[in-house]
């Protein structure tokens, strides 16, 4: 994940591990695939920082976070808006093959990329137990999916969210031209303990329990259909819900695990550095288009949202009648689709 090698942990393997790094890197021309990804990091970071925004914009306005559900997708957005700002230092620098911008700034952006980015897959993970204990026993669950409730739990997110970040804080420094840990401590054993426990906090577990509690999600719902009568209604929230429970999860394992299997494959495989490079700095890409793809799948799958996107872009054309829409199907899917897309 990207707060295991926040700005290119492929490189600094290979330097640690004893590669010439100043003959790999330093020389690398500015061709046509340089730039092409700085265009795209560019593209992914705007549209992730608009995106992300306009999902904060909208629960502040029209949805005031009033509901458990709203406070987990605002601090969900405002850590995947934040972590698209160390964006533009990881394209600068991949495009120089060198930092620039001095050691405070390199400690800064490291902690605050590893910081967003457990934060945001914490959310992720949280909101898929929400939405079951909604489901599952509302009335049993109540008293802990109150917004008050729901606002201590994000906090305590962002504060656990320090700890797996430490080791940036501690040991990265500006190394070989570039931000990366001090070699000194930097073995073999250090980054294969360092990869280790985020591929397990940031992708593995969130991962297993995301699949576990949607699947008992999927699961109640198939159950409650088929214990009373088999209406179009409730089919079509079932196949609903399905096809965002689907993409949530594999928006999430595509962008993610690409980045854990180079990242461990360079740390096995130093000597093919060369052959890696142009993998790596796109597998570094996809996992900050995670970030970005959120507001894209609450504009394409939620009803609720495309809702408040309108009425926020457009107020003059919102309609009173449109906005209260509440029969008790309409309520049920905007009320499952608000917790499930993340």
């Amino acid at each position: 994940m990207e707060t295991a090698v926040p700005l290119g942990m492929f490189y600094d393997n290979v330097s640690v591990l004893g590669a010439a790094i100043n003959n790999v890197y330093i020389q690398k021309n500015f061709n046509a695939f340089s730039v092409t990804m700085a265009v795209m990091y560019l593209a992914v970071c705007i549209v992730g920082l608009a995106g992300n925004s306009l999902v904060i914009i909208t629960i502040l306005k029209l949805d005031k976070m009033s509901s458990a559900t709203t406070v987990y997708i605002f601090n969900l957005a405002l850590a995947d808006g934040l972590f698209m700002v160390g964006l533009p230092f990881i394209a600068i620098q991949n495009f120089q093959d060198q930092w620039i911008f001095g050691d405070a700034v390199c400690k800064l952006v490291m902690v605050l990329d590893g910081i967003n980015q457990f934060t945001s897959v914490f959310c992720l993970t949280v909101m898929s137990v929400d939405r079951y204990m909604a489901l599952v026993d509302p009335m049993r669950f109540a008293r802990w999916r109150t917004p008050r409730r729901a606002k201590i739990i994000a906090a305590l997110m962002w504060f656990i969210s320090l700890f797996p970040v430490l080791p940036m804080a501690i040991n990265f420094s500006v190394n070989y031209g570039l931000c990366t840990v001090d070699p000194q401590v930097a073995s073999y054993t250090w980054w294969l303990t360092f990869l280790s426990y985020t591929f397990a906090l940031g992708f593995a577990l969130p991962f297993t329990v995301m699949i576990v509690f949607y699947t008992a999600l999927l699961v109640t719902l198939r159950n409650a259909r088929t214990q009373t009568s088999s209406s179009l209604e409730s089919h079509r929230l079932e196949k609903q819900v399905t096809k965002m429970v689907v993409a949530v999860v594999l928006v999430f394992g595509v962008c993610w695990l690409p980045f854990y299997v180079f990242n461990f494959c360079s740390l096995h495989r130093p000597d093919q550095a060369q052959d890696f490079t142009r993998g790596f700095e796109f597998v570094v890409l996809l996992s900050y288009s995670w970030s970005c793809a959120n507001p894209i799948l609450y504009a394409c799958l939620s009803e609720t949202f495309r809702r408040h996107f309108h009425a926020l872009l457009c107020p003059h054309k919102s309609s009173p009648t449109h906005c209260n829409r509440d029969t008790e199907g309409y309520i049920l899917r905007d009320t499952i689709a608000q917790g499930v897309l993340a």
